[in-house]
């Protein structure tokens, strides 16, 4: 099949099979994405980063833990450390770049556990309603009346300290939202007429929740996930940057700064580098976040 003809059977207004519907969706989708400049910008940056966090190896000029006191604090461009030295001589630039693999990691487990778990409990109670609708929804409001770094503090703080405890704390903050909206999703699609032909048909709770439920909730809860990821970056660093995160000697962003501080006024690179790594990253989620809700959730783009 040719490229012309697969555009054309893409882009056809009668799709003569379910699969065809499919693809064709997925590429309208697609050139509606690509032509908003800032979402492809923001989905650049962070392609960059995977490939750099997944080639670090390569890509990393320096041992990021080899440290050397004779270098210390060198200055941005000075001889073989682009981005200069920290307090300890090792390189920036190869802790950076190592550093965007914690990001990464803690962004990924955080994303999947998260929406996962408000899922569950917004159309559990959206759809069961009563006493189950009661119980869950005050739950997530306990969890939504104290501020997410504050909350996130709090369970570190029970866990103890580490990467893993830190993923574990800032997703029991982050589920509540996600929660609200799988709620709002279920109540709406709970008496359509659909719904209630294939209840007649014999199908049970779970069935509805998980076959026809879920599919419908997954794009809105995508584009808050993705809005999501500057919060959950900036939670993460303030972990770090309190000692409750990554520990050291790991080139974690947040712990970065941390270590930077005492030299703002005359090493501002330092801490200042780490900080612009993190602002980066954060306005590109956000900006790929606006492009998939103009995607995804017409009815946000309508208004």
């Amino acid at each position: 099949m040719s490229d012309l003809t697969l555009r054309q059977w893409l882009l056809s207004d009668a799709p003569t099979s379910r699969r065809q519907a499919r693809f064709a969706n997925l590429y309208k989708g697609w050139l509606n994405f690509r032509s908003n400049t800032m979402a492809m910008f923001g989905l650049g940056i962070l392609v960059a980063l995977v490939l750099i966090a997944f080639c670090a190896p390569i890509v990393a000029p320096h041992d990021p833990y080899a440290q050397n006191l004779a270098n210390r604090l060198q200055p941005i461009g000075s001889d073989g450390h682009l981005l200069g030295t920290d307090s300890l001589g090792r390189d920036i630039l190869s802790r950076l770049i190592y550093g965007s693999r914690i990001t990464l990691y803690i962004v990924t487990l955080v994303a999947l556990i998260a929406p996962i778990a408000g899922l569950l409990v917004g159309t559990v109670s959206g759809y069961l309603g009563g006493w189950a609708d009661i119980v869950l929804m005050r739950i997530t409001d306990i969890f939504l009346a104290f501020p997410r770094l504050v909350l996130a503090l709090a369970f570190v703080a029970a866990l103890g300290a580490g990467i893993e405890n830190a993923v574990l704390a800032i997703s029991l903050t982050a589920w509540p939202p996600y929660a609200r909206i799988a709620r709002a999703e279920t109540l709406t699609i709970r008496s359509s007429d659909y719904i209630s032909a294939v209840r007649l048909q014999g199908a049970g709770a779970l069935r509805i929740i998980t076959k026809h439920i879920w599919p419908l909730c997954i794009s809105s809860l995508i584009v808050r996930v993705t809005l999501d990821m500057a919060g959950i970056i900036l939670a993460a660093a303030g972990l770090g940057f309190l000692g409750l995160g990554a520990q050291p000697p790991s080139p974690e962003w947040g712990a970065m700064i941390s270590g930077g501080r005492r030299f703002i006024l005359d090493h501002w690179w330092v801490a200042t580098i780490p900080g612009l790594a993190i602002f980066t990253v954060s306005l590109a989620f956000n900006l790929l976040g606006d492009g998939l809700r103009d995607v995804l959730d017409p009815k946000g783009k309508s208004q």
